[in-house]
């Protein structure tokens, strides 16, 4: 009496990329466009910023808006008055982001580099201090970030026109090239799975 043939469970990744496989192309389309994309807006770093900016003004005046209407429906509410100025702040700040996107930018990047230099003294006092496994690496990491903090408020209203862009450039193509590598995992997995023989069954 023979017993039945025991089959490894599927790797629940390599099954979610099998899954995937007749998407592959479309993924790796979507990443080589958002890296397109994002060599465009470190191109044009300035429109960029001056884009974002307007986004982020808009996005604050919906907000506030939603904040408001709904402060007004739950006027029975105890933070009613908190949320009723929470709502017009955003409304207000949105409004003239809208209005002077330049003055955003500055101000937006003003609050950038002093949280990268708030960020990055932090980090690298805690691993001075500390010296935890791995501190060097937080050590390393706080002195970048310390640096480029530095390096924007030095440059400070001028690093306005392009730091915001930069960022956000830098990160579209992170994000195209995540999609790239998701596309060719999945055809990597696919082409491996067409490849490996069916399992005989047992008698």
């Amino acid at each position: 009496m023979t017993s039945p043939i025991q089959t490894d469970p599927i790797n629940p990744r390599y099954e979610e990329c099998l899954r995937l496989r007749g998407c592959w192309g479309w993924f790796l389309v979507l990443g080589i466009i958002l890296i397109a994309v994002g060599f465009v807006a470190l191109s044009w770093a300035f429109v960029t910023t001056v884009t974002s900016v307007l986004i982020y003004g808009c996005l604050l005046v919906g907000g506030g808006v939603v904040q408001i209407v709904n402060a007004f429906l739950a006027r029975s509410w105890r933070a009613f008055s908190l949320y009723l100025l929470a709502g017009i702040l955003s409304l207000v700040v949105g409004a003239l982001m809208i209005e002077q996107p330049v003055r955003g930018a500055e101000a937006l990047t003003l609050m950038l580099a002093l949280a990268f230099l708030v960020g990055g003294t932090l980090r690298t006092l805690y691993a001075l201090i500390e010296r935890f496994p791995g501190w060097p690496w937080v050590l390393l990491n706080g002195l970048i970030t310390l640096a480029l903090g530095l390096s924007i408020w030095k440059q400070w209203p001028d690093s306005a026109f392009w730091v915001i862009g930069l960022f956000v450039g830098i990160d579209i193509i992170l994000n195209g090239w995540s999609w790239v590598m998701l596309g060719l995992l999945v055809k990597a997995a696919s082409s491996q799975h067409n490849k490996t023989p069916a399992p005989a069954s047992g008698s």
